[in-house]
Protein backbone atom coordinates (compact mmCIF):
# COMPACT_ATOMS: atom_id res chain seq x y z
CA UNK A 1 0.00 0.00 0.00
CA UNK A 2 1.32 3.77 -1.25
CA UNK A 3 1.68 5.45 1.85
CA UNK A 4 1.88 9.25 2.75
CA UNK A 5 3.29 11.61 5.49
CA UNK A 6 1.09 14.63 5.44
CA UNK A 7 2.37 17.28 7.29
CA UNK A 8 0.61 19.80 8.75
CA UNK A 9 1.39 23.15 11.15
CA UNK A 10 -0.85 25.36 13.17
CA UNK A 11 -2.46 27.94 10.70
CA UNK A 12 -2.24 25.14 7.74
CA UNK A 13 -4.47 26.14 4.70
CA UNK A 14 -7.32 24.03 4.47
CA UNK A 15 -7.85 24.01 0.80
CA UNK A 16 -4.37 23.09 -0.39
CA UNK A 17 -3.93 19.26 0.84
CA UNK A 18 -7.72 18.42 0.72
CA UNK A 19 -8.23 17.12 -2.28
CA UNK A 20 -5.21 15.11 -2.59
CA UNK A 21 -5.72 13.52 1.39
CA UNK A 22 -9.40 12.75 -0.07
CA UNK A 23 -8.73 11.04 -2.95
CA UNK A 24 -5.67 9.42 -1.98
CA UNK A 25 -7.93 7.55 0.42
CA UNK A 26 -10.92 6.97 -0.85
CA UNK A 27 -10.06 6.36 -4.50
CA UNK A 28 -7.01 5.21 -4.54
CA UNK A 29 -6.78 3.39 -0.69
CA UNK A 30 -3.38 4.69 0.13
CA UNK A 31 -2.23 5.08 3.88
CA UNK A 32 -2.13 8.94 5.12
CA UNK A 33 -0.31 10.09 8.42
CA UNK A 34 -1.15 13.46 9.28
CA UNK A 35 1.80 14.47 11.34
CA UNK A 36 2.39 17.74 13.18
CA UNK A 37 5.38 19.43 15.42
CA UNK A 38 5.52 17.92 18.23
CA UNK A 39 2.12 15.28 17.67
CA UNK A 40 0.18 18.19 18.87
CA UNK A 41 -3.43 19.21 17.34
CA UNK A 42 -3.66 22.14 15.03
CA UNK A 43 -6.46 24.58 13.63
CA UNK A 44 -6.39 25.21 10.34
CA UNK A 45 -6.98 28.74 8.23
CA UNK A 46 -10.45 27.87 8.43
CA UNK A 47 -10.99 27.25 12.18
CA UNK A 48 -10.86 23.30 11.74
CA UNK A 49 -9.21 21.36 14.23
CA UNK A 50 -7.25 18.34 13.52
CA UNK A 51 -5.85 15.95 15.80
CA UNK A 52 -2.54 14.07 14.55
CA UNK A 53 -1.54 10.57 14.05
CA UNK A 54 2.22 11.13 14.31
CA UNK A 55 4.31 13.72 15.16
CA UNK A 56 7.02 14.84 12.63
CA UNK A 57 9.87 14.42 14.80
CA UNK A 58 8.66 10.42 14.66
CA UNK A 59 8.34 10.29 11.19
CA UNK A 60 11.24 8.14 9.10
CA UNK A 61 11.50 7.86 5.44
CA UNK A 62 11.45 4.02 5.39
CA UNK A 63 8.27 4.13 6.42
CA UNK A 64 6.48 6.06 3.57
CA UNK A 65 6.60 6.17 -0.11
CA UNK A 66 6.00 10.25 0.47
CA UNK A 67 6.26 13.65 2.30
CA UNK A 68 3.67 16.28 1.42
CA UNK A 69 3.84 20.18 3.26
CA UNK A 70 1.01 21.83 3.20
CA UNK A 71 1.21 25.61 3.07
CA UNK A 72 -0.27 28.33 6.22
CA UNK A 73 0.28 31.00 8.02
CA UNK A 74 3.44 29.92 9.81
CA UNK A 75 6.01 29.47 7.15
CA UNK A 76 6.66 32.78 6.71
CA UNK A 77 7.37 33.49 10.92
CA UNK A 78 9.39 32.61 13.03
CA UNK A 79 7.48 29.57 14.32
CA UNK A 80 8.47 27.73 11.20
CA UNK A 81 9.53 24.37 12.19
CA UNK A 82 12.80 23.11 10.65
CA UNK A 83 12.20 20.27 8.24
CA UNK A 84 15.48 20.06 6.57
CA UNK A 85 16.55 17.21 8.19
CA UNK A 86 12.93 15.45 7.47
CA UNK A 87 13.32 16.66 3.88
CA UNK A 88 16.27 15.58 3.39
CA UNK A 89 16.17 11.73 4.76
CA UNK A 90 12.71 11.45 2.74
CA UNK A 91 15.43 12.78 -0.51
CA UNK A 92 17.98 10.74 0.62
CA UNK A 93 15.85 7.83 0.40
CA UNK A 94 14.55 8.25 -3.02
CA UNK A 95 11.19 9.35 -2.01
CA UNK A 96 8.47 12.04 -3.04
CA UNK A 97 8.79 15.26 -1.61
CA UNK A 98 5.83 17.86 -1.78
CA UNK A 99 4.96 21.21 -0.97
CA UNK A 100 2.61 23.86 -1.48
CA UNK A 101 2.41 27.53 -0.86
CA UNK A 102 4.28 28.90 2.07
CA UNK A 103 5.47 25.62 2.41
CA UNK A 104 7.56 25.61 -0.47
CA UNK A 105 9.59 28.11 2.15
CA UNK A 106 10.56 24.96 3.86
CA UNK A 107 11.98 22.85 0.59
CA UNK A 108 13.92 25.91 -0.27
CA UNK A 109 15.73 26.48 3.13
CA UNK A 110 16.72 22.62 2.96
CA UNK A 111 18.27 23.39 -0.40
CA UNK A 112 16.01 21.15 -2.30
CA UNK A 113 15.15 23.72 -4.94
CA UNK A 114 18.57 24.81 -5.87
CA UNK A 115 18.92 22.40 -8.54
CA UNK A 116 15.12 21.40 -9.58
CA UNK A 117 12.83 23.23 -11.52
CA UNK A 118 9.74 24.67 -9.04
CA UNK A 119 7.40 27.47 -8.65
CA UNK A 120 5.57 28.52 -5.22
CA UNK A 121 3.52 31.51 -4.75
CA UNK A 122 5.63 34.71 -6.26
CA UNK A 123 8.53 34.74 -8.01
CA UNK A 124 10.17 36.64 -5.27
CA UNK A 125 8.46 34.33 -2.50
CA UNK A 126 11.30 32.28 -1.94
CA UNK A 127 14.43 34.61 -2.39
CA UNK A 128 15.10 35.29 1.19
CA UNK A 129 14.82 31.50 2.22
CA UNK A 130 18.41 30.41 3.81
CA UNK A 131 20.20 27.82 1.81
CA UNK A 132 17.64 29.04 -1.32
CA UNK A 133 20.09 29.64 -4.55
CA UNK A 134 17.70 28.27 -6.79
CA UNK A 135 16.36 31.33 -8.75
CA UNK A 136 17.39 30.73 -12.22
CA UNK A 137 15.10 27.34 -11.78
CA UNK A 138 11.95 29.16 -10.93
CA UNK A 139 9.12 28.37 -12.91
CA UNK A 140 6.35 31.15 -13.14
CA UNK A 141 3.22 29.38 -13.96
CA UNK A 142 0.00 29.24 -11.97
CA UNK A 143 0.08 25.35 -11.97
CA UNK A 144 2.39 23.06 -9.93
CA UNK A 145 5.35 21.85 -11.19
CA UNK A 146 7.20 18.58 -10.53
CA UNK A 147 10.87 17.20 -11.26
CA UNK A 148 11.87 14.09 -10.53
CA UNK A 149 10.19 13.18 -7.27
CA UNK A 150 10.14 17.09 -6.11
CA UNK A 151 6.92 18.85 -6.29
CA UNK A 152 5.85 22.24 -5.81
CA UNK A 153 2.51 24.54 -6.43
CA UNK A 154 1.27 27.91 -5.30
CA UNK A 155 -1.54 28.12 -2.75
CA UNK A 156 -3.82 28.61 -5.79
CA UNK A 157 -3.20 25.04 -6.99
CA UNK A 158 -4.06 22.25 -5.38
CA UNK A 159 -5.46 20.12 -8.59
CA UNK A 160 -2.55 20.48 -9.52
CA UNK A 161 -0.65 19.86 -7.20
CA UNK A 162 -2.56 16.80 -6.80
CA UNK A 163 -2.31 15.23 -9.90
CA UNK A 164 1.43 15.80 -10.00
CA UNK A 165 2.42 14.05 -6.41
CA UNK A 166 0.02 11.10 -8.41
CA UNK A 167 1.90 11.74 -11.33
CA UNK A 168 5.46 11.49 -9.62
CA UNK A 169 3.80 8.48 -7.25
CA UNK A 170 3.45 6.64 -11.11
CA UNK A 171 -0.34 6.98 -10.68
CA UNK A 172 -1.11 8.93 -13.83
CA UNK A 173 -3.14 8.36 -16.60
CA UNK A 174 -6.27 9.42 -18.61
CA UNK A 175 -8.54 9.30 -15.73
CA UNK A 176 -6.04 11.97 -14.01
CA UNK A 177 -6.14 13.90 -16.97
CA UNK A 178 -10.08 13.90 -16.33
CA UNK A 179 -9.70 15.07 -13.19
CA UNK A 180 -7.86 17.77 -13.62
CA UNK A 181 -9.71 19.29 -16.73
CA UNK A 182 -13.04 18.38 -14.54
CA UNK A 183 -11.80 20.56 -12.14
CA UNK A 184 -10.57 23.17 -14.06
CA UNK A 185 -13.18 23.67 -16.07
CA UNK A 186 -14.76 26.32 -13.80
CA UNK A 187 -11.51 28.67 -14.90
CA UNK A 188 -12.28 28.05 -18.54
CA UNK A 189 -14.18 31.24 -20.62
CA UNK A 190 -17.53 31.35 -21.68
CA UNK A 191 -18.52 32.00 -24.62
CA UNK A 192 -20.95 34.95 -25.31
Amino acid sequence: MTRLAVVLTEGFADWEVSQLTASARTHFGFGLVIATPGGTAVTSMGGMTVAANASVEALQPADFDGLILCGGTIWETDDAPDLRALVEGFIAADKLVAAICGATLALARAGTLNNVAHTSNAPDFLNNAAGYTGRAHYRDVPQAVSEGKIVTAPGSAPITFTAEVYRALGFGGEELDQYVALFGAEHLSRAA
